[in-house]
């Protein structure tokens, strides 16, 4: 069985996929998702984190990221999407427990813990030997749980 390299977008790249591809920020982003997927990785959309894009795409009414977006999503991208599974949320429920039993919550104790969510779904998104990192702008939570390898998506190589 072969090893895979899986890049879960958090929303931060995620939404920067799906900005107008004229913006310098969007172009550095597009030269790093062509030179990891030449490099082989799978790019995958975490399903919370196309919730957090989509609704703030549609609250501004972007239409063309929006378009972008569902383009993303469409097989013929050649991106994987995963699903949030009971498995998942099971997983993201313990990460939920542990950083608020170690003081170090990633979220209010009334908001959706979308980081929790996004490290259960990252956590099972491998097999044995698959690398799994979750590409992000904001390393300070998602390193807060263990097991989890979150980095900086301009660091990934």
């Amino acid at each position: 069985m072969t090893m895979a390299t899986l890049i879960l977008l958090d929303s931060g790249p995620l939404g920067l996929m799906v900005r107008a591809p004229n913006k310098p920020q969007v172009v550095h982003f597009n030269a790093w998702l062509n030179a990891i997927l030449a490099a082989g990785a799978t790019i995958i959309i975490p399903e919370i984190a196309h919730d957090e894009v989509r609704r703030e795409l549609l609250r501004i009414r972007a239409v063309g990221s929006l378009r972008r977006l569902d383009f993303a999503l469409d097989p013929s991208s050649g991106f994987r999407q995963l699903t949030l599974t009971p498995d998942a949320m099971i997983r993201a429920a313990e990460f939920w427990a542990f950083v608020r039993q170690t003081g170090a919550p990633t979220a209010s104790p009334d908001a959706l813990d979308a980081d929790a969510r996004l490290a259960g779904q990252a956590a099972l998104a491998g097999g044995p030997g698959d690398a799994v990192t979750i590409a992000t702008t904001n390393l300070a939570h998602l390193n807060r749980f263990p097991g989890i390898d979150a980095q900086t998506w301009d660091q990934i190589r």
